[in-house]
């Protein structure tokens, strides 16, 4: 299986500055302790047409994507809806959502808080082991709320009852070292040379002009499968060696 594992964060507070997004590098840490990578991040606003579009997009894709955000019942918000547009199939209560929401209230139920359960038809829940309030799957989409507390133990709960089979799926290795007085345009040669020898990993480059007692540097190394890194990065240490240029180990 080759599908994309992508991530959305949505919510005009992320985007004017009121809030820190803390789930991408939660989402890249999930991945890699199961040997999984995250292909893209996108960041969306309270917008409900560019998100509608977005979602026709990655769900055409058939991507995997964690959504984050916007699964509540105030006017702005919009992800639910969205979704459904997206899907082309309407909005219902979910009977299982209903169940949880109507636990955690115990009788307290307003049409509100039962409309957080309100979700695509044909959604399956995500429980929520915070509140009970869940979150929902359409496809290999997954919605859950932009509060991490809750979001992140329901994110670990889809990697682990859905896609278990995909673990160590993308298990990557690195390698690096600094090359010293060298600027990136110098090394360009070196990098082909290399990326064409190993077909399995990626070169990459990371330039530094040199902090107050710190000498000009490029961080040069191979990242990819595992089998592939050792040499790829020994081959990198002779080309730069060939170069003419002084280095020493990350």
């Amino acid at each position: 299986m080759s599908t994309a594992i992508g991530a959305l964060v949505i919510g005009d507070e992320i985007l004017v500055g009121k809030r820190s997004d803390k789930h991408f590098p939660f989402v890249v840490e999930a991945l890699a302790r199961r040997g999984l990578r995250l292909a893209f991040c996108e960041y969306h606003g309270d917008d409900p047409a560019r998100l509608t579009a977005t979602l026709r997009r990655t769900l055409a894709a058939q991507d995997i994507v964690f959504s984050f955000g916007g699964i509540g019942a105030t006017p702005d918000d919009h992800t639910r809806q969205c979704a459904a547009e997206a899907l082309g199939v309407g909005l219902a209560l979910h009977p299982d959502a209903e169940r949880e929401i109507r636990a955690r209230f115990d009788g307290e139920v307003t049409p509100n808080r039962l409309a957080m359960g309100t979700f695509p038809e044909g959604a399956r829940i995500i429980p929520n082991p915070v509140n009970r309030i869940p979150g929902f799957s359409v496809a290999d989409h997954h919605f859950v709320p932009g509060f991490p507390q809750m979001a992140w133990p329901m994110i670990e709960w889809v990697l682990d009852t859905k896609y278990a089979q995909l673990v160590d799926r993308d298990r990557w290795q690195e390698g690096s070292i600094l090359v010293l007085e060298a600027g990136e345009s110098q090394l360009i040669g070196v990098m082909e040379q290399v990326g064409a020898d190993f077909p399995g990993v990626k070169v990459f480059s990371l330039p530094s002009m040199g902090a107050a007692g710190e000498r000009r540097h490029v961080e040069l190394g191979v990242r990819g499968v595992p089998a592939q890194v050792p040499a790829a990065l020994e081959k990198l240490r002779s080309a730069v060696r060939d170069a003419g240029f002084p280095f020493r180990e990350a």
